[in-house]
């Protein structure tokens, strides 16, 4: 008995210091409540997954807009240039259509100025570079050959003619030149 005794006094001594620590004693959960704290666990698992997917697929649709809006007014920079440059032409034919007897000199020097400012801001400004041929040995990288004329005074394929410059775009050919080109002439086949 002294020992049924002596394991009742430990029991509500270890009780009585428990309730002293404030710490609570926490008792097996049934299986029941462990079923529940697993499927609330479950539930918050899954809001959150949900919640990071509606996030991701936000930013995709903003990231995809932005791209969009990107590629619409990549251009708008050039296009507010190109403005500029019809507004002159349309300067020019007004004073063209004013003249009582439009001089021919004074229209032709007001063209001439306006393709002069377009070409110079097209390449100041965008790096696109006009480029002629004439006289260069034929490049397939660069030049579209329109025409050909063989010729006995050379020994390579050489451009003759620009018919349409060719231009190039920070060193990328954006347009071949339509040249005519000069081809050497074949020497005469000898017969065995």
């Amino acid at each position: 008995m002294k020992n049924d005794e002596k394991a009742e006094e430990e029991t509500a001594a270890s009780e009585q210091d428990e309730a002293e620590s404030g710490d609570p004693v926490e008792a097996p959960l049934s299986l029941e409540e462990q079923i529940a704290d697993l499927e609330n666990k479950l539930k918050e698992a899954k809001d959150q997954y949900l919640r990071k997917a509606a996030d991701f697929e936000n930013f995709r649709k903003r990231m995809n807009q932005e791209k969009q809006a990107a590629i619409d007014f990549a251009n708008q920079s050039l296009l507010q240039d190109l403005i500029l440059i019809i507004d002159d032409f349309d300067r020019a034919i007004k004073s063209a259509e004013s003249m009582a007897a439009p001089s021919f000199d004074s229209f032709y020097e007001g063209i001439t100025l306006i393709e002069k400012r377009l070409v110079s801001q097209l390449e100041n400004k965008w790096g696109l570079r006009r480029f002629d041929s004439a006289g260069e040995s034929f490049d397939p990288n660069r030049h579209e050959a329109i025409m050909m004329e063989k010729s006995p005074d050379i020994a390579e394929p050489v451009v003759q003619e620009d018919f349409l410059p060719g231009y190039t775009l920070k060193d990328r050919v954006v347009r071949s030149a339509k040249v005519k080109v000069l081809m050497p002439e074949e020497p005469p086949r000898q017969e065995n």
